[in-house]
């Protein structure tokens, strides 16, 4: 008595080669790659992760132990890049190892090789788009949100930025896979270099926004004391100056500073604990002051 195959689960057979991927194959990878960095170690950074995303794709290309247990083996090797834009290199790599299975001519370093080179770029893309880009467009939109006692603003930040890794995981994987080698002349020369200097100018002027928007340097030191004709008194600080000439100077000023700093290796840790002594001591000598409201 056989046991009838699920929709889902059907193989198709490909002229001459391995069976292509199923529905199935395609969730249980996105599944798996989302759990990336649950294995993340300082030696090979991802390449457990790697290994884990990509078993079935293995499984359903190669029929022999010894054939699967070789092909986890080359996937074992460092690895390291951004964990949403991975699972396009899952893709590219999965059709490479059907190739590998179906008997062309493609070496285990062939497959090594295109898996690392792509490593590298895509991490200079995803890190930009995501990290410098969405993530904090997202963040200050969902805390201007927040700080009004909306509820809507943490729910905006969570909800649209998952929608963001699900949709790159899901369709970075298939379009990998759909396009296999093809991705990496695609992704490289112009193309690449245009959208990582984008994606890095939009992360540099949200950034440069938030900086305006959430930080604040009050320096209240008195200039000059004196009445007008009316006879009412005048007060001219440092910061009715600093006002005067740029809003948001001191600021401006304290991000180019520690920009300065960490261009000459600086510890980021110094600088916190710099920040923090320059606060308590100027606003002990009345030299800085809470902004007023």
């Amino acid at each position: 008595m056989t046991t009838p195959t699920k929709p889902d689960a059907v193989v198709v057979e490909q002229p001459g080669g391995p069976p292509e991927l199923t529905q199935r194959d395609y969730l249980s990878t996105y599944i798996r790659s989302s759990f990336m960095l649950g294995s993340f170690n300082f030696e090979r950074m991802q390449a457990i992760g790697v290994c884990v995303s990509l078993m079935p794709a293995i499984r359903r290309f190669y029929t022999k132990k010894e054939d699967q247990a070789a092909a986890l083996k080359r996937h074992l090797e460092f690895f390291n890049t951004h964990p949403w834009i991975a699972s396009s290199i899952f893709g590219v790599t999965a059709a490479m190892e059907r190739q590998k299975a179906a008997g062309e001519d493609i070496s285990d370093a062939d497959i090594t090789n295109v898996k690392v080179g792509l490593m590298g770029p895509l991490a200079g893309v995803g890190d930009p788009l995501f990290w410098g880009t969405a993530r904090p467009v997202l963040a200050a939109l969902g805390a201007s949100l927040a700080t009004n006692g909306n509820i809507l603003g943490p729910i905006l930040f969570f909800v649209v930025l998952t929608i963001f890794r699900m949709a790159t995981r899901w369709y970075g994987f298939k379009l990998g896979y759909q396009k296999g080698v093809e991705v990496v002349s695609e992704v490289g020369g112009n193309t690449l270099r245009k959208l990582t200097q984008m994606a890095s100018i939009m992360g540099l002027f949200v950034m440069g926004s938030l900086v305006s928007k959430w930080t604040s340097i009050y320096i209240p030191l008195e200039i000059s004391r004196y009445e007008d004709q009316t006879g009412t008194e005048v007060v001219t600080t440092v910061q009715d100056i600093l006002d005067t000439l740029l809003p948001g100077l001191a600021a401006l000023l304290l991000t180019f500073l520690c920009m300065w700093l960490l261009r000459r290796k600086v510890n980021a840790i110094w600088i916190i604990f710099g920040m923090f002594a320059i606060g308590i001591c100027g606003y002990g000598a009345g030299i800085l002051a809470p902004a007023p409201a």
